[in-house]
């Protein structure tokens, strides 16, 4: 999970050499030993770097805000460990931070301008988790995909009860594939089973975060099973209208979220049916849903977006790729999940999607403000977005599950739905 958990970053308006800022990581306690670190990546993928710190190294990183200086830091590490610290640690930690892209800055800059200049040249997306997360050659692929509709935990065998109607949206999740690929199976047999349309709205949960709260992209996508085409007709009109919605367009190259449901997407709509899609990334909160500017802001993209999609005059689809809660160690709690606190997010996970079934957008961002958003849904703004964009007259959770992400038992849960 990120570190910095808002929609937009916090800008550093101090000098960064004094004041230095972190950038929007990722990190996972483990455990060596009876020794305990905390490692550092960049789920931007602008760095391939990672950074293993012991416990009192990732106390400092945890104050690189852009608002302490390297003397506060100082002050506040005597304050905790009764210690002081010596400069050319700090500064020998500034420079490997500076030099593996973690810190905002010059270097940073650069290196984000080259990268979007060779993701906008590039034809198109290339897929960057194939290999490592999912099978890259074409045919284990659609073995690999297949295997997660028959396994045990897959869908049931037994028909729909909703085959051969129009499919409105779909919830998948995001996590590895290997772990939850039957949960993703058991929303796609809906898709491969209901009145398919030739448009697909992808939404998906901007892991690595964005300065604004949407990110499009008209790259079409390359997956093994083939490239995946983008509605231009929607890309354009939103380029034209609300050119703001592409400045994160970066933030498309390394994401997952989308990623991971085009084979599904593809093998359930067979290698010869033509398709498109519309890619969309979201980091807005529930909470920021409060502020009227924020509000505004999303309330003017979904509406652009629903006008230039009734303008195609075709029928779409909408799939989101989210997950809900995230507890436990690496994600800020203070210590690993129990049984009880599980089954207990559980509960409260199946009352929250009760709103998303019923189709209320509203209801569903007034629940998770009511619980200021402590178990960390990341899927909201995605999964909100849906419910604003599609009219069905039904929703259902369809399979509910949790995948443990570090040797802690940090928790993500997530979930199967359709909507007819």
């Amino acid at each position: 999970m990120p570190l910095i958990m808002e929609s937009t970053p916090t800008i550093a308006a101090k000098d960064p050499a004094q004041y230095p800022l972190l950038r929007n990581l990722q990190f996972s306690p483990i455990k060596e030993g009876e020794e305990q670190y905390i490692v550092l990546w960049d789920p931007t993928g602008l760095s391939k770097e990672r950074l293993v710190l012991p416990l009192n190294y990732f106390f400092i990183v945890q104050h690189l805000d852009g608002e302490h200086s390297v003397q506060d830091i100082g002050a506040i590490y005597l304050k905790r460990f009764g210690e002081f610290l010596m400069p050319n640690k700090v500064e020998q930690l500034l420079t490997d931070l500076d030099t593996k892209l973690f810190l905002e800055g010059p270097r940073t800059e650069q290196a984000k301008q080259q990268a979007l200049a060779a993701y906008r040249q590039a034809p198109s997306r290339l897929p960057q988790f194939a290999g490592r997360s999912y099978e890259a050659d074409a045919a284990k692929l659609r073995a690999q995909i297949n295997g997660f509709f028959t396994s045990k935990e897959g869908p049931e065998v037994k028909a729909s009860e909703h085959a051969g109607k129009p499919i409105k949206a779909l919830v998948a999740p995001t996590f590895e594939l290997k772990h939850a690929g039957p949960l993703y199976a058991w929303a796609y047999k809906e898709l491969q089973e209901a009145q398919q349309p030739d448009l697909y709205v992808l939404i998906g949960t901007a892991y690595s975060g964005l300065e604004q709260l949407v990110a499009m992209t008209d790259k079409d996508f390359e997956t093994p099973l083939g490239l995946v085409k983008v509605e231009r007709a929607v890309t354009d009109r939103l380029r034209e209208q609300i050119p703001s919605a592409f400045t994160d367009e970066l933030a498309h190259h390394n994401e997952h979220a989308l990623e991971f449901q085009l084979p599904f997407l593809q093998e359930s709509l067979g290698k010869n049916r033509p398709f498109t899609i519309v890619p969309i990334l979201t980091s807005f909160s529930a909470d920021s849903l409060r502020d009227p500017q924020v509000r505004e802001q999303v309330e003017t993209f979904l509406q652009i977006l629903k006008d230039a999609l009734a303008a195609t005059g075709k029928s779409y689809c909408v799939v989101v790729g989210a997950e809900l809660a995230h507890i436990g160690m690496r994600y800020g709690d203070s210590a690993p999940p129990t049984d009880f606190s599980f089954h207990r997010c559980m509960q409260i996970d199946l009352e929250m999607l009760k709103h998303v079934e019923n189709r209320d957008p509203e209801e569903f961002a007034q629940f998770i403000q009511k619980e200021n958003d402590q178990r960390r849904i990341s899927g909201f703004s995605p999964i909100y977005s849906l419910l604003r964009l599609i009219q069905a007259e039904t929703g259902q959770v369809l399979r509910y599950d949790r995948g443990i992400t570090d040797q802690y038992n940090s928790t993500v849960t997530y979930a199967s739905m359709a909507f007819f």
